[in-house]
């Protein structure tokens, strides 16, 4: 692999090489050719002559000796603490009193994967991460509000498979679906959530209502709402008459393209891995009742690395 912040790669080292011992021809001539300084050619030429072929290939930039690196005690606790917290750096850094950034190449150097192309139960690899350069935020509060809904299988008394294995005593326990309802402010990431029997238009029309008061309470004022293209949003009609009674815009994201409704599809992996699949439930109703709690403690004290490491309501007067 080419290194970094060099100007040529293997091929181009050989050319240089060619054309000046093979051909004869000044460094400072090739050196313009390849869009390289006189130096730098000077210094590909000097090393092909002590190593060969070996000269040309990439050496390593690390330092040959790193006194104030991070001991191998407390790389071994960050470690730990992602298998068992499966937390970004951003989390784990002020648990452990260390710089995030040091967190982050801990856990590069150890080539932990990413969270966001790991099973949130087990930790697993299970996906590849699509990641966009475009990224935004609105200026204000209640700006842009994205709107979702998730899907999450019931819980059947007694509890499911986390809480009895894998097994034939459990298989086709299944009872159907809750359906996450998720609000998400995109300026101050301040959230509202239910937990509903369907995603029927008026169902989120409901929701949309209910929500647009949560966040008066909270002093915004929704302004546009931006959903999927799903026949619960775009055709129905009780959800634009729910827009048209907070007076809001509705937009629409463009199809296939899920990230541009990103903060919301975020937000609905993190309320699976730290609430709804965080621990064993022993019935539908006990984790129901788990999401408030929950959420407020989202909204008022859990870290969000994309507004500073602050809670979402810090962004709210």
């Amino acid at each position: 692999m080419a290194h970094a912040n060099a100007r040529l790669n293997a091929h181009g080292r050989r050319l240089l090489v060619e054309r000046v011992l093979g051909h004869g021809r000044p460094v400072a001539h090739v050196a313009k050719e390849l869009g390289i300084s006189r130096q730098c050619a000077h210094r590909w030429i000097n090393r092909f002559k002590q190593a060969g072929e070996a000269g040309l290939v990439d050496r390593s930039s690390a330092p040959k000796r790193c006194p104030r690196r991070t001991s191998p005690e407390v790389e071994q606790r960050v470690l730990e603490l992602r298998r068992t917290e499966r937390r970004g750096q951003d989390w784990l850094g002020p648990e452990l009193g260390i710089p995030a950034r040091t967190v982050g190449a801990i856990l590069a150097r150890h080539q932990v994967p990413k969270l966001c192309v790991c099973d949130p139960l087990t930790g697993e690899v299970i996906r590849s991460s699509k990641v966009t350069t475009v990224r935004y935020e609105r200026p204000d509060p209640g700006d842009l509000v994205h709107v979702d809904v998730k899907k999450v299988g019931r819980i059947p008394p007694g509890g499911g498979w986390k809480a009895h294995g894998r097994s034939e005593e459990v298989r086709g326990r299944g009872i159907g679906y809750d359906y996450l309802h998720a609000a998400v402010d995109d300026h101050s990431r301040f959230a509202y959530v239910e937990v509903l029997d369907d995603e029927k238009g008026s169902t989120c029309a409901g929701f949309m209502l209910r929500a647009a008061e949560a966040f008066a309470a909270h002093g915004i004022t929704i302004e546009e709402v931006i959903t999927d293209n799903a026949k619960n949003y775009k055709p129905s009609r009780e959800f634009a008459a729910a827009m048209a009674a907070i007076s809001a815009r509705h937009l629409t994201i463009k199809p296939h393209c899920p990230w541009q409704n990103g903060k919301v599809e975020r937000f609905n992996r993190t309320v699976q891995t730290e609430w709804a699949y965080r621990q064993v439930f022993t019935s539908n109703e006990e984790r129901t009742a788990a999401l408030a709690p929950w959420l407020d403690y989202y909204n008022t004290r859990r870290r969000h690395s994309a507004i500073g490491g602050l809670p979402p309501i810090s962004r709210l007067s």
